[in-house]
């Protein structure tokens, strides 16, 4: 049976799993290795989709969980989609809201994030309102083992998600690809709370791809990607790569709480143990760096926040590393943020005047920024596809890395 998602595989990098494809949707192809643009609430933060073409965006993924609660699944259905509601007409993905709803569960208090290097021990389970969380969590959120019930950090009003639940809502939002219900773990959390959530996960991964077969229409006309799971151990992270690559989903996500470095470094292993010829996407991830370790360990596609977040902040990418435009030194630079880069940026505005807008405390400021930064990493992935397609991909990593300071 044709899948309405599958990637061909074009061309492999012999010296690693790297390789470079097509992955089709029914809105359209992605020129793989890509980076996705994160459209959280069908918008990329400051960005209008109108811009997508000129920054070279392929594909977005956009959260189930924000827009559950706002504007509703049901609204976004009646607007034909994720897609034609914020009018894009290519590939969108739709993440399936469990980082939003439970993450954090057993991290308040800690100050810990989706990504942290601190080795912290396991408190509790619930998740308590947090002010430097309060865009993306609610006031509570428990754990069971049928599902997860939270609050809406809209208006405390309770609410109820399940792997079916989370189907549900996703074959409304109408993305190309969708993903199963997952337990988005604390880094904090212990072995033994991993692997709980682990095997949790391994369930609902199996009665969300259940719900998803079993409707017709849906299965049809989306997609459905498994997420790893097991956190900064790497036994559980095999083992969840072995268990879901047994369940025949269409894709698979490499997903989770995590120490960057520690999952980056068992990524290949990880990798190997997952069906070669279909799609691997890692969530949440996509620093420069961390691309090309992504891609050498066979990753399709990647999704990330930073381009925009570190834009809004008046931090750009440039080919020789990361800078922040409101350094003093910039305060006569009339030169562009990066004169190696094609965007639309900067062919049109000086690093002098971007400074003078983030001085000056005028939106348009992170709007440029981000801007740039979105298609600095699109440009990125497409020059690495072109470094495995003509056989140059060591020497273009070696030789981008050596000039990149992080």
């Amino acid at each position: 049976m044709k899948r309405p998602v599958n990637l061909e595989i074009t061309h492999r990098e012999p010296n690693s799993m790297a390789r470079a494809g097509v992955l089709r949707t029914p809105h359209g192809d992605i020129k793989t290795p890509a980076f996705m643009a994160v459209a959280t609430k069908a918008t990329t933060k400051g960005l209008g989709s109108f811009m997508y073409e000129d920054m070279g965006i392929q594909g977005l993924i956009a959260n189930a969980y924000h827009l559950y609660l706002t504007p509703g699944e049901k609204i976004v259905e009646k607007g034909g989609g994720v897609g034609k509601f914020m009018s894009f007409s290519g590939p969108t993905m739709t993440d399936s809201g469990g980082f939003q709803v439970f993450s954090l569960g057993d991290g308040f208090g800690k100050k810990v994030s989706k990504i942290t290097a601190e080795d912290i021990p396991r408190e509790a389970a619930i998740a308590v309102f947090d002010e430097d969380i309060a865009s993306q969590h609610g006031k509570l959120a428990i754990v069971d083992d049928e599902g997860v019930s939270f609050t809406s950090h809209h208006d405390g009003s309770l609410h109820r998600f399940t792997p079916e639940r989370s189907m549900e809502i996703q074959h409304a939002l109408g993305a190309d690809i969708i993903f199963a219900f997952d337990e988005c773990t604390s880094p904090a959390a212990d072995y033994d709370y991993q692997k709980e959530a682990m095997d949790r996960t391994h369930r609902w991964a199996k009665r969300s791809l259940a719900a998803h077969r079993q409707d017709i229409d849906a299965n049809d006309r989306q997609g459905i990607y498994g997420i790893v799971q097991g956190g900064r151990y790497e036994d559980l992270r095999l083992e969840s790569a072995r268990d879901l690559a047994a369940m025949d989903f269409d894709g698979y996500g490499i997903g989770g709480s995590f120490s960057k470095e520690d999952i980056l470094g068992i990524l290949e292993k990880v990798d190997k143990e997952l069906p070669d010829e279909k799609p691997r996407h890692l969530l949440g991830i996509g620093e420069p760096e961390d691309i090309f370790i992504g891609v050498a360990a066979g990753i399709d596609t990647f999704d990330c926040v930073l381009p925009t977040r570190n834009g809004r902040n008046g931090t750009v990418y440039t080919f020789s590393g990361k800078t922040s435009l409101e350094r003093a030194e910039y305060t006569e630079d009339f030169t562009p943020i990066d004169a190696e880069c094609d965007c639309f940026v900067c062919k049109r505005y000086t690093k002098a005047y971007i400074r003078h807008l983030f001085k000056s405390g005028e939106m348009l400021a992170g709007v440029l920024a981000s801007a740039h930064n979105m298609r600095f990493l699109t440009r990125l992935t497409e020059n690495i596809r072109a470094s495995i397609l003509d056989g140059t991909f060591e020497q273009y990593r070696d030789s981008f890395l050596k000039k990149y300071k992080k």
